[in-house]
């Protein structure tokens, strides 16, 4: 059966095919990605109203693809105080906010309660708000720094208040790769472990592929089968699990990768599509429009894709190297330019349960 055959039978498909799906031409490989998105999502577009706090850039990695982390001797380091972040929150819950996404660096000069008093001082003011923190990376740095199990630091994230994990610290799963991009930081299978032990906590999680950098189309297709095969044991026990996978666009500027060659809009819908087809167990494919612009974002959701991330207010980590989303977006802006695209806007809460359909 060839991979035409395939996709109109809709078999599940394996590594060689996906391989073979990016000599597809574009509109053949939207067309099916198209299809599989309309069959799990019908024509939503989702997207939530959230706000991203990086609480500190002070960071004891040096992953060569990241702008936003900074060392003890760079005038730009910061630490926010939990003060600081509190009137952050009081500020941004008055405007409806329902998600807080907090992401930081590694940051060795302070403790693990300082990281996660963060999640109960938010609990205990606003119990209503759904936390999504701590990256795979971030679990993998206290767990070496404190002695700890990445199970007692999953536990301890749940006790202080953490709903669900941000899909960070994937990067791409090829260890090669990993060595020359962030050689140090978690690896690819200890990345897998924390999200595995988070979804037998029964809880869910993001997964996100770092793509258009050193990395190869065959290391895209076997970090995409990579997540399929977790997901399938989450599925399998019944337990968490990954609500949706977020291909992540390499931003160029103000790092030490120097990419000279970068990715085109095809090959970004090619593998937005792909990532659609290839993971037939995850509901949601999100063109998360701070690394894709909003414009190609909003192309992605005719290429398989049904979700924008949010309104975001404040973007630190990405704009840092290019990405004009540093002020985030509004709600009126997302609602028009989904209907203006003659699909559905939903808004959605941080698990998915849509809150209004527009």
């Amino acid at each position: 059966m060839n991979i035409l055959e395939k996709l109109k039978n809709d078999v599940r498909l394996d590594y060689e095919d996906g391989l073979k799906l990016y000599d597809l031409d574009l509109f053949t490989l939207g067309k099916f990605a198209n299809q599989k998105r309309q069959n799990l999502n019908d024509k939503k577009v989702y997207f939530n109203v959230n706000r991203h706090i990086n609480p500190t850039n002070l960071c004891s990695d040096v992953c060569l693809f990241c702008a936003f982390s900074a060392h003890r001797k760079n005038d730009k380091a910061y630490t926010m105080s939990h003060e600081d972040i509190i009137k952050i929150v009081d500020d941004t819950v008055k405007r409806g906010t329902k998600e807080i996404h907090i992401v930081s660096a590694h940051n060795k000069n302070v403790s693990w309660q300082w990281y996660l008093e963060i999640f109960k001082m938010i609990k205990n003011k606003y119990p209503f708000l759904h936390i999504k923190a701590m990256t795979a990376a971030e679990v993998d740095f206290l767990a070496r720094t404190n002695g700890f199990t990445y199970k007692e630091v999953l536990e301890k994230m749940a006790e202080y208040g953490v709903n669900s994990m941000p899909g960070g610290g994937a990067e791409i799963f090829n260890e090669e790769v990993r060595k020359r991009i962030c050689n140090g930081k978690v690896k690819s299978h200890e990345w897998l472990e924390i999200h595995e032990t988070w979804h037998s906590m029964g809880y869910e999680s993001n997964a996100t592929m770092l793509f258009g950098h050193l990395e190869r189309r065959d290391d895209r297709i076997d970090h995409i089968l990579r997540i399929r095969n977790s997901q399938d044991k989450a599925l399998k026990n019944n337990k968490g699990g990954f609500n949706a996978f977020i291909p992540l666009v390499y931003q160029r500027n103000n790092n030490f990768l120097k990419i000279k060659k970068f990715l085109g809009s095809v090959e970004i819908l090619k593998t937005f599509a792909i990532s659609r087809l290839l993971l037939d167990n995850v509901k949601h494919i999100k063109a998360y429009w701070a690394t894709s612009t909003i414009n190609l974002a909003m192309v992605a959701q005719e290429f398989g894709c049904d979700d924008l991330d949010g309104t975001i207010e404040k973007e630190s980590i990405q704009s840092s190297a290019g990405a004009v989303s540093s002020n985030g977006l509004n709600m009126k802006d997302f609602i028009d330019l989904i209907k203006t695209s003659g699909l559905i806007p939903v808004q959605r809460d941080s698990l998915y349960n849509e809150i209004k359909v527009y």
